[in-house]
């Protein structure tokens, strides 16, 4: 298990972290979500032995002799080298096989093409982000910590990495810790949530959980979905083809299987869930 414990940190402009506890197993992937300058980069490096915090500790439970890989605010890539160039570089630092076969097995990993010969600022932000994981891979860590991994990706792009974190952690058994300030995104791969707030863990739970308590608004997209009678009693919001409606969380099963038996097509449904409710209503 990878554990912070009573982390806190301060800087010259004042404190970002305080009190911060959080823990990671293998296999897991959690999700640490906060506002732009909330402390999340301050407590992957402190996570990743960067930097050093004033009070509290970090514990690697494991024998690996690198536990940790990450990417903290974007990938450190040589844009004039191509990406197999980039991992021969890194190998070598970490003094492990820099061969072609070895190479290759590391840009298959990530899903990176092998035919890719040209430099990495050819290529899409998305790549960029698989090259820089698979440097983080380099001599197999238990534990992944990625900053912000989404940010610049499209939906495409979005999807594509989040079916890598999550091969990563059932097929590597890795466990994985990564930050946004979306929701969206995290709720898709995470097991298990922090929320951080002014330097401070407001919010933590398994990710049902979250959604349970907090989701009340939805999004139901289907032809003709203004004529449905059930959605009246939810205080709708009309759109075109779509409807928003206010209701709780283990309700809406049911909301959705009478829209069936009205005779309408759903092709969408959508909880709304934002940062600030998690923020502001911290599970019991």
């Amino acid at each position: 298990m990878l554990a912070g414990t009573n982390l806190s940190k301060s800087y010259s402009s004042g404190k970002v972290l305080e009190n911060v506890s959080i823990q990671i197993a293998p296999g897991q992937i959690c999700g640490l979500l906060g506002r732009n300058g909330a402390g999340k980069s301050t407590l992957f490096k402190i996570l990743c032995r960067l930097i050093k915090p004033d009070t509290g500790t970090v514990h690697v439970y494991t024998a690996c002799p690198k536990p940790i890989g990450g990417i903290i605010e974007k990938p450190g890539l040589y844009p004039y080298l191509s990406a197999a160039d980039n991992l021969k570089i890194f190998a070598g630092i970490q003094k492990i096989a820099t061969d072609a076969t070895s190479i290759n097995q590391h840009l298959i990993k990530v899903g990176l093409p092998l035919d890719r010969k040209d430099p990495v600022r050819n290529f899409s932000m998305g790549m960029k982000q698989r090259l820089g994981i698979a440097i983080a891979l380099l001599n197999n860590p238990e534990y992944l910590v990625l900053d912000e991994p989404f940010s610049g990706l499209d939906p495409i792009g979005v999807a594509s990495l989040i079916q890598l974190i999550l091969q990563l952690s059932a097929e590597e058994n890795i466990g994985i810790l990564l930050s946004s300030h979306l929701m969206a995104e995290l709720s898709k791969c995470c097991h298990f949530l922090y929320v951080i707030d002014k330097g401070k863990i407001v919010n933590a739970g398994t990710t049902n959980q979250m959604i349970h308590a907090h989701i009340q608004r939805y999004s139901i997209t289907a032809k003709n979905i203004a004529k449905a009678q059930i959605i009246r009693k939810y205080q709708p919001i009309m759109g075109i083809n779509d409807v928003k409606i206010t209701c709780p969380a283990d309700e809406i099963s049911a909301v959705l299987q009478t829209l069936f038996q009205e005779g309408f097509a759903v092709t969408a449904c959508t909880p709304e869930l934002t940062l600030e409710q998690l923020i502001e209503n911290p599970v019991s």
